[in-house]
């Protein structure tokens, strides 16, 4: 499934994988929220809350999107965390992984906090 993050300055899009949280998400979108940002790293709140899974991660790749269960969050991770040791990045705590940015993650960082953001889907060309 391919969904397209929005916000005033720019858009990407994501690939995910098929997984329990990556289908509850589907089910909410479209999305309207408001970006927070720590450090590199982008985070909004979703309608969707779901349990930890298996796999959840704390550290992962830029350009992960990530789902932060304890927040019911999407978490965008494009560089350092205020928590991060050296370059990693570490996030607030496990997060489900759901897929991978297409583009330059770092684009995230004309992200500015209190932003309006949408996440949509992406039918197929």
């Amino acid at each position: 499934m391919q969904i397209r993050i929005s916000w005033p300055a720019g858009q990407l899009t994501a690939t995910l994988g098929d997984t329990p949280t990556s289908m509850a998400l589907a089910k909410a979108l479209p999305i309207v929220s408001t970006a927070c940002t720590w450090g590199e790293e982008v985070y909004f709140d979703t309608p969707v809350s779901v349990a930890a899974e298996p796999d959840a991660r704390q550290v992962v790749d830029p350009g992960t999107v990530a789902f932060w269960t304890e927040g019911d969050a999407l978490a965008l991770p494009y560089g350092p965390t205020p928590i991060s040791r050296g370059e990693e990045c570490r996030l607030a705590s496990p997060c489900n992984v759901l897929g991978r940015f297409n583009g330059d993650p770092r684009l995230l960082a004309t992200v500015r906090s209190g932003d309006p953001i949408r996440v949509e889907r992406v039918d197929p060309a």
